[in-house]
């Protein structure tokens, strides 16, 4: 674990950032006095799981806002959890951002206070928070393959004739393929949901099933970096999630290639909640706010991660819209209430 300490001498050297997230008109976060550098307000811990170039971008732009000084623990998303649960009788956290959606806070919903921001009407329908307790804040894309073009041509394969799932089959791919562990990493669990939403005849069908234990004998289960991986030339393939795909195509890979695959790509709803009788519960409020402003989710438009609010896109060349790409609707309740059947089901296919 690491721990960072992002304060006002920090938000200095990402004015470049700051201006971005600002731009565009962004209404304030709720109660921020808009977007004026403010007076030392206290301070706010957050555990997170989150990317830097993510942790990057919106805490200065926050602390800007508020005048809030901000301190971030870095960790796995588990271990977000699991501090959370462990310290739950004397919390030290105000926080989680980026390791709560639907089926981690169905595991543990005393861990957060209830609270809808104000802002969150703004948001699409789905999105709004129905259980009072969290909030959604972006949208990551499980269905993305990164595709490394010189290993490509020396399988003697054109990448351009890879554009789905059913291309993972492909027998010179054999062991060319790699997946993070769906039982420990979250989004290789939505990869698979994913798959097993788009390659049946009907969602989470037997014939999705039998996609899956084929592709179960040709992927690679990796701990490591296995976009780096991909990018160094170890994979053929990598099948991750949209942000670290473009987080490479942004810094400036020429050798890779993101594919979405055809049948269908999901993008699902991350977010932010509240620590349960935490030591800062107004400051967390407002960083809630500010998260799903215009403001914050301008912020979000500066990265490889894709905004929640409708209206606000991505500056990044390398995200094509939805208009461009089949969006598949995964059923998220459904998925987290099958979810130990299904990884149970995934580790005999691999373990065969």
């Amino acid at each position: 674990m690491k721990t960072r300490l992002l304060s006002v001498i920090l938000a200095a050297s990402f004015t470049l950032s700051l201006a971005g997230c600002a731009g565009g008109g962004g209404s304030p976060a709720s109660g921020s006095g808009g977007s004026s550098p403010a007076q030392s307000a206290g301070e706010l811990v957050i555990y997170t799981p989150n990317p830097d170039a993510e942790i990057q971008t919106v805490i200065p732009a926050f602390e800007q806002a508020t005048g809030i000084k901000v301190i971030v623990q870095s960790m796995a998303t588990g271990d977000v959890l699991a501090r959370l649960d462990a310290e739950k009788e004397n919390p030290q956290a105000d926080v989680n951002w980026g390791a709560v959606n639907y089926n981690f806070y169905m595991q543990k919903p005393d861990l957060y206070m209830e609270y809808v921001s104000p802002n969150d009407k703004n948001l699409p329908k789905q999105f709004q928070n129905t259980t009072g307790n969290y909030t959604n804040s972006k949208l990551s894309g499980s269905g993305a393959m990164l595709l490394n073009l010189d290993v490509f041509k020396e399988l003697g394969l054109d990448p351009d004739e890879f554009t789905g799932y059913k291309d993972l089959l492909r027998p010179e791919l054999k062991g060319r393929i790699v997946m993070a562990d769906p039982t420990i990493a979250s989004s290789a669990w939505a990869e698979l949901t994913n798959m097993l939403l788009v390659m049946g005849d009907e969602p989470y069908d037997e014939k999705a099933w039998q996609f899956v234990e084929a592709y179960a004998d040709q992927v690679t289960i990796s701990s490591g970096a296995i976009d780096r991986q991909t990018a160094d030339g170890e994979y053929a393939v990598c099948v991750t999630y949209e942000g670290a795909c473009v987080a490479l195509l942004d810094d400036g890979a020429t050798n890779l290639k993101l594919v979405y695959p055809e049948e269908g790509a999901v993008w699902l709803p991350s977010g932010v909640a509240i620590v349960d009788n935490c030591k800062n519960a107004e400051n967390a409020k407002k960083f809630v706010d500010f998260l799903i402003s215009e403001e914050g989710q301008n912020c979000y438009a500066q990265t490889s991660i894709r905004p929640i609010l409708d209206g606000v896109q991505n500056t990044s060349p390398n995200i094509p819209p939805f208009s461009e790409l089949n969006v598949a609707i995964e059923d998220i309740e459904y998925c987290s209430s099958m979810k130990a059947e299904w990884l149970a089901r995934w580790t005999d296919l691999v373990t065969q």
